[in-house]
């Protein structure tokens, strides 16, 4: 998993109220969380009305490029896998 002392980025799942699950990075967690409950225009498109979002996941990441490519992977992964992900039977660093 990446995990660096002085981490920018953030890499996250959160689960909607369907059980579908949505990737993102963000550099600031809380605020991209809060972000996505308040449900306006600041909430992707792809979780507006898809509340009650609980957030699942997350881990620090170094750089924007390493969060953006670690996103883009886990995006193409089947739910069981990311599901592995958030129990922490499936490492990310599996994905380089």
């Amino acid at each position: 998993m990446p995990s660096q002392a002085k981490a920018n980025w953030y890499l996250y799942l959160v689960e909607q109220a369907s059980g579908a699950l949505y990737t993102g990075i963000t550099r600031d967690l809380e605020r991209r969380f809060a972000e996505h409950q308040a449900n306006n225009h600041k909430t992707a498109r792809s979780l507006r009305g898809k509340g009650p979002l609980k957030l699942v996941f997350s881990c620090p990441v170094a750089s924007h490029s390493q969060a953006l490519k670690l996103e883009y992977k886990i995006k193409k992964l089947p739910r069981n896998k990311k599901l592995a992900i958030i129990s922490g039977e499936f490492d990310l660093s599996n994905l380089d």
